[in-house]
């Protein structure tokens, strides 16, 4: 040993220094990179020279130390800093930040496989998620119900402004109370016209094949109708106390029309359902008999919500001879208890179909209450509005709904492009039929959801902890576009720093394991933030002050060997 050994001691001193500021260096520099981990340089001693290995105690001496000499350090390695830094709050809803544990999968542009913590991500032109560099965001896709598919990971696409969705209703559920209290539903609205007479004012009373162009009352000289004339019908009501005003129709008369195709024309304008199972005659016929004979008989369904009111005004014909060609007066009125609703539906296309929706007492006796359903639709693409026959549902003695019939409406969506006939499904289980506890409302009935909905385009969306990416559509509707998935690693420390803050799988990292947040340890994702830097500026700064220190120690240490080999010549002369 000598002078020279401790001038290469001193230079690993120098190495090891020297290593330590570049990790310094390196970390301070990237103390603003998004989700940056620190480094710190670790350091161990090299081999010593034995002088001597000493010895052990006897009955002369206590025992000798072993002697050495140690040849100076050298770098044992470089050790990531793990630690989630800090959470910051950016507002852009492409930022994501993972607490906890996890790495983002993206999918390089060499076709590789990395991983990040760096949340940066921005969509491109064609809507991709992708890192600040390109890289592309991996996760799971979606099916063509919205249903998150896990399985292979794939690129994820958020189509903003360029995704539209509807979808038709198939279940519309109800909430109410049906009045048991109330009285049954015998009898409809019956209204009469005047008699109609065929060929003159005088001549016998019409029938349902008389000609429309030979239509005459008691008080018409000429016919109340010529051919082309068009039927009006507009300001007839329905409802108890005219409740409602029926959508306007026409009816024009040609050549051939009889006064029975009006009055099938005006059975269908009113919504009069003929089903066999409904209380009295209803329907739109012609008197054949009696006080009635050519007379135009309106019977309308039982009920009080089902009440029919047509005045002088509300028929009308551009005859400018006979403008209001028909007067009808009101033989009998419509009782029962009965509630009335309108609800919205949408068809394949998500065009809105709004449906009106009538209960009526039907019966009572000692199991419970039956009440009777009428449902029609101005937006069926038929020639009636009504839905099919009427349904039924039943109450037990408590109240609570048992039995429900007929209870799928199919509406006629013909020629307007979407799926015809659309299906409805009313689910009345959140309906009762108790007592009504106030008589100035006694029964109430309303849609509480329906699971259709109108057209809507993708206008923003969010992501949440678990990195289910929501989107919200301009109809309200949300729907999950995809989940984000994350990695794990047994050693995150193992994994090797590559470019553009993504890592790779090292020797020593162990093998990802692919997740979501949340699960099997992984973290929870933030959206709309950024994790910082896990860089301690403080600590970094002592560091370098002990870094610099030891530096200029070795360099001293090398300095003073060289001063001492120079005195040593020195006695050499």
């Amino acid at each position: 040993m000598g002078l020279t050994t401790a001038m290469f001691t001193g230079l690993t001193g120098l190495n090891s220094n020297q290593y330590m500021i570049d990790v310094i260096g390196n970390n301070v520099a990237n103390v603003n990179t998004t989700a940056f981990k620190g480094s710190r340089a670790n350091f161990e001693n090299q081999f010593s020279i034995m002088l001597s290995s000493g010895s052990g105690p006897g009955a002369t001496s206590g025992g000798v130390n072993p002697s050495q000499v140690g040849m100076g350090s050298l770098l044992a390695g470089v050790q990531k800093n793990c630690v989630s830094g800090s959470i910051e709050s950016t507002g852009y809803p492409t930022d994501m930040a993972i607490e906890g544990a996890g790495f983002f999968i993206v999918k390089t542009g060499d076709g590789d496989t990395g991983y990040t913590r760096d949340g940066s991500f921005k969509l491109s032109s064609d809507n991709v998620l992708t890192t600040s560099s390109g890289a592309f965001v991996r996760g799971y896709g979606v099916d063509d119900d919205y249903n998150i598919v896990r399985g292979q990971l794939q690129n994820l696409e958020i189509p903003l402004g360029t995704e539209s969705t509807a979808r038709a209703t198939s279940n519309a559920q109800f909430d109410g109370n049906l009045n048991a209290a109330g009285s049954i539903a015998t009898q409809g609205t019956i209204l009469h016209s005047q008699a109609m007479l065929n060929g003159s004012s005088t001549g016998p009373s019409a029938t349902a094949d008389t000609l429309m162009v030979n239509v005459h009352d008691a008080e018409s000289v000429i016919p109340l109708f010529i051919e082309g004339d068009v039927i009006t019908v507009k300001g007839a009501r329905k409802g108890d106390s005219g409740g409602r005003q029926l959508p306007e129709a026409s009816f024009t008369v040609a050549a051939d029309s009889t006064l029975g195709d009006f009055a099938a024309f005006l059975n269908d304008t009113l919504g009069i359902n003929d089903d066999e199972a409904v209380p009295g005659n209803p329907g739109v016929r012609i008197g054949e008999e009696g006080d009635e004979a050519g007379k135009i008989i309106v019977e309308g369904n039982a009920g009080l919500e089902n009440a029919l009111t047509i005045r002088l005004a509300d028929i009308q014909v551009t005859n400018p001879n006979f403008n209001a060609p028909f007067n009808f007066s009101e033989q009998q009125a419509a009782n029962g208890e009965s509630v009335f609703t309108t609800f919205i539906a949408y068809d394949s296309l998500g065009n809105a179909v709004s449906v009106d929706l009538c209960l009526t007492l039907d019966e009572k006796t000692n199991l419970g209450t039956t009440w009777r359903f009428y449902a029609e639709s101005h937006d069926d693409t038929d020639s009636t509005p009504v839905l099919g026959p009427t349904g039924t549902v039943t109450f037990d003695n408590n109240g609570m709904m048992t039995n429900v019939t007929n209870d799928t409406l199919r509406i006629d969506r013909k020629e307007t492009g979407a799926l015809t006939p659309m299906q409805v499904t009313l689910d009345f289980s959140g309906v009762n039929g108790l007592a009504a506890p106030y008589a100035a409302e006694p029964s109430s009935l309303v849609m509480r959801t329906q699971d259709g909905y109108a057209a809507g385009t993708l206008t923003k969306f969010a992501v949440a902890a678990d990195g289910t990416i929501v989107g919200t559509f301009s109809n309200g509707l949300t729907r999950s576009l995809g989940q984000i998935a994350l990695a794990t690693f047994s050693n995150p420390e193992g994994l090797i720093a590559d470019v553009n803050n993504v890592y790779r799988i090292g020797p020593n990292s162990g093998q990802p394991m692919i997740t979501t947040g949340q699960t099997l340890g992984a973290g929870t994702i933030q959206g709309g933030a950024l994790e910082l830097s896990n860089v301690d500026l403080t600590r970094e700064f002592i560091g370098l002050i002990t870094a610099t220190t030891g530096f200029s120690a070795a360099g001293r240490v090398i300095s003073t060997s060289n001063e001492l080999l120079n005195e040593l010549l020195l006695i050499a002369r």
